[in-house]
């Protein structure tokens, strides 16, 4: 897998407008992990739904939304895979490690929202 650096080459970012696949979030950004029920077989572990994180990088290219893929309700469509840092206090409230102590996982862009703070 490639990753979108902080600085994207225009060319590639012209072809993603051309194609309607422009990332949702850009690295950097602040968003939360949406809490979704029924708790099923979701690509997004338990632990961190309702957290917090940053946008660490944007993975290359979009990929058809495995979940609906899965029920067969997709049409095709292409969303980003994004690099997201956790603060471990932010998952874990009596973490007594280091404040910069994080995780890092991949979450589709079906799972994000913004944190409006």
């Amino acid at each position: 897998m490639a990753i979108i650096p902080k600085t994207h080459p225009t060319y590639l970012l012209d072809v993603t407008s051309a194609l309607n696949e422009r990332p949702a979030f850009g690295v950097g950004d602040r968003v939360r992990v949406l809490v979704r029920f029924p708790v099923g077989h979701y690509r997004v572990p338990i632990y961190l739904r309702g957290k917090k994180g940053i946008v660490e990088s944007i993975i290359a290219s979009p990929y058809v939304d495995n979940e609906t893929e899965g029920f067969g309700h997709n049409a095709g469509s292409r969303l980003h895979y994004y690099r997201i840092a956790f603060p471990m206090t932010e998952i874990w409230s009596d973490y007594v490690g280091t404040q910069t102590d994080s995780v890092r996982i991949e979450v589709y862009e079906t799972w994000l929202e913004e944190d409006a703070k």
